[in-house]
């Protein structure tokens, strides 16, 4: 087996780089909290020093917001750009905000202070994504130590509002201009399937949500005199809510269906070799069965077709004892993930033609539409794909195999944005608990993942500039 290029660097680094990633790791940038304001601010000029001692030039931290005003959570930018015109560019990218932490009680140990137990790292943002943000720049330090040069030029973005959306990102990329231009980008931000069977994201599913109020009546009414006799929006935000799906599992919104992309048989084949357990994945989610669309297994369900769920409801009363009234108002709230080629501004018009067909008389409904992200996928014959299939093969003793992300993030925005293809470096495991108590990280996935990322960007460097842009 051909000899790594950074395994003598990893091998020397790991007390500092584990000590490194504790330091930042301390810091609790929880960007959702405007209290905790001063640390995301702390932890992006942490984050910027980590990138001088990487080597890289150009260092600054990014002010956010709208028109970059500074009230948003300030992103850090670095690069590296001696490798020549006929080099790739390379624009690496993560987020260095944190998830919060409730509830504090279920965590075995304080979310802030970091602990390694069995060679497993926990601390919030362990995994997402500190630790695998540090895992590239320490690759690209290791790569400059070795080679005394990078074989690409060299981008590293990372942000400070992801885990609230990054709601400021896609304006920050627009105002940058030529700054974040690139040939490909390379996210550290996902998972793969196990620590054994190494896999590579291709594509991230877009966002759509709606907030619908019901109303059937000027206020709540006494159910003794009125019950049986008027409209009860609790009963039709609920029958709404359960018509949201047929008996086979799937969306009814008049046109759904239409413009979902089938995978290539390629990506099929990579799908169907992903292992599943059914009774451990129903261990994981503490569910005694699992649902969804029929005749699609839980990867597709979760990846690979686009899904509607009932993220909250509610009306009436909802305190001790019982109030005897029919509600005259009801809420519920529902989150569609879409898959290409589905757009969200046609799904807009699908709910709202959904929601018109299942209003009955006697009640009004309004459709308010909340957000909007736009699914992305890179085909898996694309070259950079290619080149880190062969960089994770090299370290891992197999190629990955191609999953797609259940989830919505920015990346989207950088392939539109900037037009080039995104790729996905991701080291995580399912069990890693991000978002959740006891978030943690596989150290030997920290080690390899630094391999790894070095790597990348040898095979990167190999390519020529017109095989990274979009297709």
């Amino acid at each position: 087996m051909q000899e790594l290029l950074l395994a003598g660097y990893v091998d020397e680094r790991r007390e500092e780089l584990l000590a490194t990633l504790t330091e930042w790791l301390r810091i609790p940038s929880i960007s959702a909290d405007p209290g905790h304001a001063p640390d995301v601010a702390r932890s992006a000029e942490f984050c910027a020093v980590l990138m001088r001692d990487a080597g890289l030039d150009n260092v600054e931290v990014l002010p956010t917001g709208p028109d970059g005003d500074g009230s948003g959570g300030p992103a850090v930018y670095g690069d590296w750009l001696h490798a020549g015109p006929e080099a790739l560019t390379v624009l690496v990218y993560g987020h260095h905000d944190v998830q919060p932490v409730d509830p504090l009680e279920e965590w075995a140990s304080p979310p802030f202070d970091p602990e390694v137990r069995g060679g497993v790292l926990h601390a919030r943002g362990c995994s997402d994504d500190k630790g695998q943000v540090l895992m590239q720049l320490a690759a690209a330090r290791g790569v400059l130590s070795r080679l005394g040069r990078l074989p690409v030029n060299l981008k590293v973005l990372v942000e400070g509002e992801e885990e609230r959306g990054s709601p400021h990102f896609e304006d920050l990329l627009r105002r940058g201009g030529d700054k974040f231009a690139c040939d490909v980008v390379v996210v550290s931000d996902t998972t793969m399937v196990a620590a054994d069977v190494p896999s590579t994201t291709v594509g991230m599913r877009g966002l759509v949500a709606f907030d619908v109020t019901v109303r059937t009546a000027r206020s709540d009414l006494h159910s003794g005199i009125w019950g049986g006799t008027v409209p009860n929006a609790a009963l039709v935000a609920a029958q709404m809510a359960a018509a949201l799906h047929d008996g086979a599992g799937r969306v009814t919104l008049p046109g759904f269906y239409d413009d979902v992309r089938e995978l290539s048989p390629q990506e099929a084949r990579s799908q169907a070799e992903l292992p599943f357990d059914e009774q451990e994945l129903m261990d994981k989610a503490g569910v005694g069965e699992l649902s969804g669309e029929a005749g699609r297994t839980p990867y597709e369900r979760t990846g690979t077709r686009p899904t509607a769920e009932v993220v909250g409801i509610h009306s009436g009363y909802g305190g001790p004892g019982i109030k005897t009234i029919v509600p005259a108002t009801a809420n519920f709230k529902v989150a569609l993930r879409l898959v290409p080629d589905q757009g969200p501004a046609c799904v807009v018009e699908q709910f709202r033609a959904w929601a018109a067909a299942h209003t009955p008389r006697g009640a009004e409904v309004e459709v308010v539409p909340v957000g909007g992200v736009s699914p992305l996928v890179t085909p898996v014959d694309h070259p950079a794909v290619a080149a880190l299939s062969r960089a994770v093969e090299r370290v891992w003793g197999k190629a990955p195999l191609f999953e797609r992300s259940g989830g919505s993030g920015p990346e989207e925005a950088l392939h539109r944005v900037l037009g080039a293809p995104v790729t996905f470096l991701g080291v995580a495991l399912p069990e890693d608990n991000f978002h959740a108590p006891n978030e943690r990280f596989d150290l030997a996935q920290f080690w390899r993942g630094v391999l790894a990322a070095g790597e990348l960007l040898v095979e990167l460097g190999r390519l020529p500039r017109a095989a990274g842009r979009a297709r």
